[in-house]
Order: structure tokens, then sequence, then C-alpha cells
């Protein structure tokens, strides 16, 4: 259960923070730099969810920020510590199905899109980016921690799976309203040669 009473507490103040468990870490270790661009991608999502969207992307977008806090908690949970949150697979599960949802019906791609097209539409391209960016950070944590301790290395392997999925389901909610909205922006190669 969380429990904020003060926002400020000057323990980070000098360049360290705490983990689930009360560990002491530098703010710039990669564990840190992983749980930061989650939150980045949450805020993201945020935006996208401030615009205009159809219902059911809206929605999901509603479920997958609370997803993002667990697998924010997962992250910030040293891999040893028993009964700790943890995202499960079933939650990436269920980002494939609204996938499936979302993509059915939609044209096959002849191009790649341009990141574009509706306020509502680029928010959801800019999340997508930044999915694939957390995923990035997670996977460099994973490395880092085999390198450094490969007896305590194990982090959920649903991290990243999640993650990938994430980018995946952004990308089509983004092509969904594109198709809704007449507003899909193909590449075209060399057109300004």
């Amino acid at each position: 259960m969380v429990r904020l009473t003060k926002i400020y507490t000057k323990t980070g103040d000098d360049g360290r923070t705490g983990l689930v468990g009360g560990e002491r870490v530098a703010k710039t270790a990669p564990r840190i730099e992983a749980i930061g661009v989650v939150d980045e991608l949450n805020a993201a999502i945020g935006l996208a969810r401030a615009c205009d969207l159809l219902p059911p992307i809206a929605n999901a977008l509603g479920r997958i920020q609370n997803d993002l806090f667990d697998l924010g908690a997962d992250l910030a949970t040293p891999n040893e510590m028993d009964g700790a949150l943890r995202l499960d697979p079933a939650q990436t599960t269920w980002l494939e199905r609204q996938i499936d949802d979302l993509n059915e019906g939609l044209p096959a791609l002849t191009s790649f899109l341009l990141p574009s097209g509706s306020p509502s539409i680029a928010h959801l391209h800019f999340a997508r980016t930044m999915a694939r960016r957390a995923e990035r950070r997670v996977w460099a944590l994973i490395a880092h921690l085999d390198d450094e301790k490969p007896e305590n290395a194990k982090l959920n392997p649903a991290l990243g799976q999640y993650l990938n999925r994430l980018s995946d389901y952004l990308f089509v909610a983004a092509r969904r309203l594109a198709h809704e909205q007449g507003r899909e922006v193909l590449w075209q190669p060399g057109q300004n040669r």
C-alpha cells in the first residue's frame, strides 16, 4: 500500500534513491534509468489519453497506465525479494488481444507510416517510441545485471515482453485512429530527391 504524506524528503539530495526494501542506489544506475523511462512512457500515454480517442483505445490506455505502475514496481523491487508485486504474463496476453481487435479490418500496410495525422495520432506514435526506449532500457538492465551480479540477475521476463507488445499496441491504435479519421500518412520513399 502506498501512503504519501510528505512529498519532499531530501533523501535523494545526495544523488541516490531507494528501491523497494530500502536499498539505496545511484540515480544514474541502469535500474533507475529503466524506471525513469517507464515513467516517461506513462506520461506520454497520459498525453495521448488527453486527446480525442476512440473509447476502446482510451479505456485500454487507462488500464495500460496502471500496468506500467505494476511494471515500475517490479523494476524497483530487488529480484530476491519474496512476495513482491510482479508483472504477470497475462497482462501481455491482454495486450495481444487488444492488438488483434484493433487490427481487425485494417488494410495491409504498403509503406511505413509517418508519425502524424492529428494530435491524437501523433501522441500515440510518440508514446510508441517511448515504449521502444523503455524496452531498450529494460534489456540494457538485464545485460548489466548479467555482467555485474549473475547469481541474482534474473529479472521478470514479462517486463521486456510487455513493453515490446505495448509498442505494437500503440502502433496499431494509432493506425486504427488514423483509419477512422482518414488521416493515415504513408512514407513516400525518395519523394524529395
